[in-house]
């Protein structure tokens, strides 16, 4: 359908536009903060050493990693994932596998290929320091990457904030969210229902308008699609693989063995029978998340570890949704990537900021609103399954046990799954009309981020990561 033009009240506010394509990446396990940004971070220093020619100088690397990824990066993968980013490796075409035997290989050898192409020594013990009780003063995620010529001196040194979703704050580029002049710019929920009221366009219309300032149609419904194959092959990965999960938690998986059952017609939700999508959306979500734990290819949805949410939703919908279609999948997304983006510029979606709040609460919200979307809701009706999807998760902590994407992140996803359909259905059943705002949700989101005790928000230092211990 043609897009109507913006009218003159809305069109000159102000906002930052973040891209579907942005919050939604291609990367691997088990931490979007914790795994892809500091590889794209060290994959950038890298490259800037390669271009200002200082390659051949260098004679030793250091890290230095602080925050939330000094105190849980040994369990979050933080340091091969740096080492793999200076080797030249990106999240997005990185083989897992390749991975874990090149760390190996690394560690056998003592040598970093840096670039790829120079290859100099690497003392894991000493050239990577992880600063357990020490953070960077612009976000709880923060690493120092210098290099150093042969008599100490300092060639490069730069500083990067790893802030949630793969994002990088960098010195360089700084943030990297799109500030361009989109057709429908919207700082706010009620802006963006404003746009909605007066062009008549859907969440996912006004969504796609904003989308084609930097793609056409066919690019976005090819990146679109290609982001739905990448979470339904990880979704398959996850329901083949067995066994335990690495880090010494001895978790098993399960969504194999729950598949089987399924497959087989048993029924595991003795609870309420009446609810037989409940297991399915359970196994989709496990799936992901075992996945995502064991270091496998991801979709960020808006991190790793939330990922499993949204995948498991869009599974309900073309599992059980009639007349689901493949351009559903593309208005859901479109429309849950509008919802995303408010949440990030008002908040946060960093669990090392704001608690799990940001990463489970964002992504039960960013789900709930694009199943209401698919399933006819009006914009106020997709606001409020937002709203209700975000208000529901305010004050989760973030706690994993032993620093690792686990416990209770595994299981976290399924239950927010879960909560995501029925905050839509919720809405669906109301006129869109309710008290609480998706913008005042989103700002107690932030307010409650900021007076979160820092042990809550994954330094594995409060909650259930100590009290398991202590049990």
């Amino acid at each position: 359908m043609a897009t109507p033009s913006p009218t003159h009240s809305t069109a000159a506010e102000p906002g930052p536009a973040i891209s579907l394509f942005e919050l939604f990446r291609i990367g691997i396990g088990p931490s979007s903060s914790h795994t892809v940004g500091p590889m794209e971070a060290a994959r950038r220093f890298a490259s800037g050493l390669r271009d200002g020619g200082l390659l051949a100088a260098v004679q030793r690397l250091r890290i230095d990693l602080y925050g939330a990824l000094g105190a849980t990066g040994r369990g979050h993968g933080t340091g091969p994932a740096v080492l793999m980013g200076l080797e030249g490796a990106a999240p997005d075409t990185v083989d897992p596998d390749a991975m874990r035997e090149r760390t190996a290989a690394r560690r056998e050898t003592g040598e970093l290929r840096l670039a790829g192409e120079r290859s100099i020594a690497l003392d894991e013990a000493t050239d990577l320091v992880y600063h357990k009780r020490e953070s960077l003063p612009e976000h709880p995620n923060g690493l120092i990457l210098t290099a150093l010529g042969g008599d100490g001196d300092v060639l490069r040194q730069r500083t990067y904030y790893s802030v949630g979703g793969g994002f990088i704050r960098d010195p360089d580029s700084g943030l990297r969210e799109r500030n361009d002049p989109v057709p429908f710019p919207f700082a706010t929920a009620d802006a963006l229902l404003r746009h909605c009221r007066e062009t008549g366009l859907r969440v996912s219309d006004l969504a796609r308008a904003n989308e084609r300032l930097w793609r056409d149609d066919a690019a976005i419904d090819a990146g679109i699609d290609a982001i739905w194959a990448a979470m339904q092959d990880c979704v398959q990965r996850g329901l083949a693989a067995e066994g335990e999960l690495p880090g010494g938690l001895h978790v098993r998986r399960r969504a194999a063995a729950l598949h089987r059952q399924l497959r087989a017609g048993g029924r595991v939700d003795r609870v309420a029978p009446a609810l037989a999508a409940m297991d399915w959306v359970n196994v989709y979500a496990l799936a992901v998340n075992e996945e995502n734990a064991a270091g496998g290819r991801v979709v960020t949805a808006p991190t790793n570890g939330a990922a499993g949410i949204i995948p498991a939703v869009l599974h309900y919908y073309r599992d059980f949704v009639p007349d689901a279609d493949p351009d559903g999948v593309r208005r859901f997304l479109l429309t849950a990537a509008a919802i995303g983006g408010l949440i990030k510029r008002n908040a946060s979606i960093s669990g090392a900021e704001v608690g799990c709040q940001g990463e489970v609460g964002a992504a039960c919200a960013m789900a709930a609103a694009g199943l209401a979307e698919v399933c006819g809701g009006s914009p106020e009706q997709v606001e409020n399954a937002a709203e209700i999807g975000l208000e529901h998760h305010l004050g989760m902590t973030c706690d994993p046990v032993a620093g690792l994407v686990q416990i209770p992140c595994i299981e976290r996803n399924a239950v927010a799954a879960m909560k995501a359909i029925n905050a839509a259905t919720l809405a669906l059943r109301g006129d869109g009309q309710h008290y609480v705002s998706l913008d005042k949700a989103i700002r107690t989101l932030r307010e409650t981020g900021r007076d979160m005790l820092d042990k809550y928000k994954e330094t594995a230092r409060g909650g259930l990561a100590v009290n398991v211990i202590e049990c």
